[in-house]
Formats: structure tokens, sequence, C-alpha cells
């Protein structure tokens, strides 16, 4: 599977697809604003094991791009079991069956009025069990996972996006 690119393209979330704070569902996991983050600095935002994805940010001091956001692989031996996609591709809302999963608000220790905001949205999907064998068990076998994987007929996995949007007043 090659997660790279779609890491790539994750990393493109444009500000403008932010939703309004005002409209945004509930979040699945609720946190309160992440410590202020200094200049420069980069850190982790939330690590994604099931999709092998960190999500990490940091603040740049320019008024173009105040905040640089990346997706990044956790580890190159990692398997996924979930996929993370481009949020402009995707447009996750809930009217297409995505669910906000995590809010994300990090101040700029260098500008208290400015905050990254990262919203992190999960597509789940309705996992079947195999059906049991003779003996009772539910198993998959190679050769037919692979002509499945061949003719296109592979099970959905979950999704994830992530949107990323500079919120507040800028200093100067």
């Amino acid at each position: 599977m090659r997660l790279l690119p779609a890491l790539l393209f994750a990393t493109l979330a444009l500000p403008a697809l932010a939703a309004n704070p005002k409209s945004d569902p509930k979040p699945e996991i609720t946190r309160e604003p992440a410590k202020p983050q200094a200049l420069n600095a980069v850190h982790t935002l939330r690590q994604i094991p099931e999709a092998c994805a960190r999500l990490e940010g940091m603040f740049t001091g320019q008024a173009a791009d105040p905040y640089a956001f990346a997706v990044v692989r956790i580890s190159p031996t990692c398997q996924p079991r979930a996929r993370f996609v481009d949020a402009a591709k995707a447009k996750p809302s809930e009217k297409t069956g995505w669910k906000l999963n995590d809010l994300i608000r990090v101040p700029s220790a260098a500008c208290g009025t400015q905050f990254a905001v990262v919203r992190v949205w999960r597509k789940p999907v309705d996992v079947a069990t195999p059906a049991l064998d003779a003996q009772g068990k539910a198993r998959i076998y190679l050769d037919e996972a692979r002509k499945q994987a061949q003719s296109g007929q592979m099970a959905a996995v979950p999704m994830f996006a992530a949107q990323m949007a500079v919120e507040g007043t800028p200093c100067r």
C-alpha cells in the first residue's frame, strides 16, 4: 500500500477548508487547548497509529504562512489498518459519513491571540467477520485475498483526514 503520496497530499490542507467553529459538530475526543508553542519549534499534534501517521506543526512567524502543518509516516515498517486521505479531495463532513474525531487548538507562544486549529475527521466502516469454515473458524486465505485485491473487491478500510486553519488575530 502506498501511503506516502496520500500523506503528502494531506499536508496541503488549506485554511479555507476549515469549517466554521460555531457550526462544528462535537468531536469524539474532547481536549483542552495545547500548551503555547514557540516559533520554529516542531511539535506533535497527534498520532494516529491505525494510519501509521503523526500530525506535526510549527509556528513560522511569517505573515503569509504562519503555521506549517504536515502528516508524517510513523515508521517505514508500520502496516496501516486505515488510510489517511487528502481533506481537500475527501471534503469530510457529517453529511458524507465522516465524524469529527478531534479538534486540536494550539496557541502561539509569540502571539497569544493566534491559534492553529486542526480538525481530524474519521470515516468509519462496518467490518464484517469472515464466514466460518467447516471447523468453525473465521479465516482469511492468502490466495483468496490476492484474487479479491486483483479484482478490486477489497473491503473498505477506515479513513482519516485533517484540516488545518490559523484562527485569531495575527500579531505584528
